[in-house]
């Protein structure tokens, strides 16, 4: 799975701290806390019909790993709301819009790693772009990455933080293999998520999904359980091995990216039985509907 460029972001504004630039002169300090050190916070956000999906969440989620890490400001709710906005109207954006939203530290009087050194900031850019869901919707092929997904005594995954070398490696691996995307076990040797989205299973009529141990809260996992349990679809977060999802009657993955798209191949080994998926339909039906009902006026 490669995003292919679209032209109708040849032209967009960017949106940092507040000033709106051209996609071509867009720049921040190289002294910036996320150029030092990938010493930022960020979010995904989707745009439907001008609004967005579960917003407050997100903000919540910037907020709460902004807080882990100690930021000495955080902008509010209300603010990053505004900025998203502006940014939308200034694009002229309503339909099939993904913002990418980033926080870092801000700007240090001199390069290194130390906070103390951040003398400006944060520094807030969001990033709108014309960006349907990007994986193909007949599904996409894993394969399983060497790489581990720290656990919390490493570095704690309910930070959604701006490092992503770890995720950046399993892609590598991904792509040198021809697959879309990569599983990512956790220390122990369980299923974490993959590289970009979190992983579910359909077996015997139950959804399963692994516990957010060595993956990171997602916002459209959450909303996954939600509507399991809000129609009687039995659920349960656990320790989940490979071999059980190489058996699974279904496979999927969900993110803010690409939605719900089904898993059709791990590690060269078909998944399931042809179509139709029964289980991954309904779900992307009650999606559908959720989003309509729950996606957030800016």
């Amino acid at each position: 799975m490669l995003q292919k460029y679209d032209p109708h972001n040849a032209d967009i504004l960017i949106n940092i701290n507040g000033e709106l630039v051209h996609r071509d002169k867009a720049a921040i300090s190289p002294f910036d806390s996320s150029v030092q050190g990938g010493d930022a916070v960020w979010e995904g956000l989707r745009v439907y019909g001008g609004k967005i999906f579960r917003l407050n969440s997100h903000l919540d989620r910037l907020r709460s790993s902004a807080i882990a890490l100690a930021f000495a400001t955080i902008p509010s709710h209300e603010h990053i709301r505004q900025e998203i906005r502006r940014t939308l109207e200034a694009n002229g954006m309503r339909d099939g819009i993904h913002i990418r939203l980033t926080l870092t530290r801000g700007v240090k009087i001199t390069s290194g790693m130390d906070p103390r050194l951040n003398h400006a900031g944060p520094t807030l850019i969001v990033l709108a772009e014309f960006k349907p869901p990007v994986y193909d919707a007949a599904g996409i092929k894993l394969i399983t990455s060497s790489m581990r997904r720290f656990s919390p005594d490493c570095l704690d995954p309910k930070i959604h933080h701006c490092n992503l070398i770890q995720s950046i490696l399993a892609k590598l691996e991904a792509n040198r293999s021809g697959a879309d995307d990569a599983v990512m076990l956790d220390s122990c040797g369980f299923v974490a998520e993959t590289n970009a989205t979190h992983l579910f299973l359909a077996s015997g009529g139950k959804i399963e999904t692994p516990r957010t141990v060595a993956c990171p809260e997602g916002i459209t996992r959450a909303a996954v359980l939600d509507l399991c349990r809000a129609n009687s679809i039995p659920c349960c977060e656990r320790d989940i091995s490979l071999m059980e999802f190489y058996r699974a009657d279904e496979v999927f993955c969900t993110g803010t990216m690409g939605e719900l798209v089904a898993v059709r191949e791990i590690d060269g080994r078909p998944i399931g039985a042809a179509d139709p998926w029964p289980m991954l339909a309904r779900l992307k039906e009650l999606f559908a509907d959720l989003v309509r009902r729950e996606a957030e006026v800016v």
